[in-house]
């Protein structure tokens, strides 16, 4: 999987997870080092792997897989700004490759962050599995080859899985650089709260009907002034130690709407919304008195909302989010595909719109049941009057099939990533 618009890989996908091969990340890792692109690189392994297929089967094993590649995707579109690539190295080996600029600092924490996604429970086959990931880490050296690169890491993984305790290690032996520990990091963002080092760029949204720009979603980043530039998940986590997500929230809420204020004003900004936010009960009327504050109206706001977030209290949540609707907010139903959904969410919240996660979009120009799933979920959604969002486009022939399908909108990286306030702003202006 790739998250750049470049062509696809040419060589054979992985049956399991649909993931390009090693030979294929290979190809791609050469080729960025021809660019002379700085590239960060991270090979994961599932400790015990062999047990799960001993114990649950092969089919369990496999539907495991299937989630650790989705959950890797999820973590690279979510946290990468610039090109990167997963693939299938074997067994349960993942390769995550970045050539995105960043330090030695900043991509151990998203290593981090990573390895405890990976961790959490997988529910498959009626039973629940936990797995126990390691990463071995690596900086691509000036004039080092694919094969060097892919050699070390190789043999950090294997060192790594046989210590006890450990789940981190770089390639070269080390551990990150003097960097910042957990409790710094959370004394760190109190400050980047109001030391402006907190950014938010927009993911373009488009019509499918006719590729006009009808918004973008707000995306949070830290640059950190030691650590470089951290993802939303792994500042919403470091947020969530402090007990500090509920500021943080706002805080990014304020910048995007000051931020697409400039915009033209038929476009929407689609901001999502935490667990945090909706389980405290004068949330809706704290956040329509934040977008008063802000001078921006409701009706241009989409506000984005998860399972993961309707888990504590859906009732509580369907409260606040009716209350925004009735301001004239959209609600849109985030990520969905993504897991188990449950359908009672579509009874009971104010929804006017259905995002589909990147996983249902995936396959559907090469696999004839994956676009019979797109069909069926459109379809359920035109009969409870939902417009349905495709997200993660990233080649021509997807962005034509969902338009085909029934789809309004859609968002990935064939027609852009996400940019700045002033980017996005001058990309909608035409200037």
């Amino acid at each position: 999987m790739t998250g750049t618009c470049a062509d696809e890989l040419e060589s054979a996908r992985d049956a399991v997870t649909g993931l390009t091969g090693r030979d294929g990340a290979k190809a791609r890792l050469a080729q960025w080092l021809k660019d002379g692109l700085q590239v960060h690189a991270m090979l994961l392994g599932l400790r015990r792997f062999d047990a799960v297929n001993l114990a649950y089967g092969s089919a369990a094993g496999d539907g495991a897989l299937a989630e650790v590649a989705l959950r890797l995707k999820h973590f690279a579109a979510s946290e990468l700004d610039g090109g990167w690539l997963i693939a299938r190295s074997g067994g349960g080996q993942f390769l995550l490759l970045s050539a995105q600029p960043c330090s030695r600092e900043s991509w151990q924490v998203a290593a981090a962050q990573l390895l405890d996604a990976l961790a959490r429970p997988i529910a498959c086959l009626g039973v629940t599995l936990r797995l126990s990931p390691r990463a071995a880490l690596l900086r691509g050296l000036d004039s080092e080859d694919a094969d060097s690169m892919l050699d070390r890491l190789g043999q950090a993984l294997s060192r790594v899985m046989t210590q006890p305790g450990r789940r981190l290690l770089w390639a070269d032996g080390e551990g990150a650089r003097a960097g910042r520990s957990a409790a710094q990091l959370e004394v760190d963002l109190l400050g980047a709260l109001d030391g402006g080092e907190i950014e938010v760029v927009y993911q373009p949204q488009f019509a499918c009907a006719d590729d006009r720009l009808v918004g973008g979603e707000a995306l949070a980043r830290w640059n950190h002034p030691q650590l470089g530039r951290i993802g939303a998940g792994a500042l919403f986590s470091i947020a969530e130690r402090a007990d500090h997500v509920a500021q943080l929230s706002r805080h990014i809420a304020r910048l995007a709407m000051s931020g697409a204020q400039r915009w033209p004003m038929d476009l929407r900004l689609s901001l999502n919304v935490t667990p945090n936010d909706l389980a405290e009960e004068a949330f809706a009327a704290e956040f329509m008195a934040l977008a008063a504050a802000c001078r921006f109206p409701l009706w241009r706001l989409t506000l984005e909302v998860t399972e993961q977030v309707l888990l504590a209290d859906v009732i509580q949540a369907a409260r606040s989010l009716e209350s925004l609707a009735a301001g004239g907010a959209r609600i849109a139903l985030d990520d969905f595909g993504a897991g188990f959904c449950n359908f009672r969410y579509l009874k009971l919240l104010p929804l006017h719109k259905l995002k589909l996660d990147r996983s249902m979009v995936d396959g559907i120009a090469a696999n004839p049941r994956d676009l019979a799933v797109l069909r069926g979920i459109v379809a359920m959604a035109r009969a409870l009057d939902l417009s349905v969002i495709a997200e993660g486009i990233e080649s021509e022939a997807q962005r034509v099939l969902v338009a085909a399908e029934g789809c309004s909108a859609y968002q990935g990286f064939l027609r852009a990533q996400p940019l700045s306030a002033d980017a996005f702003n001058d990309f909608a202006t035409g200037r």
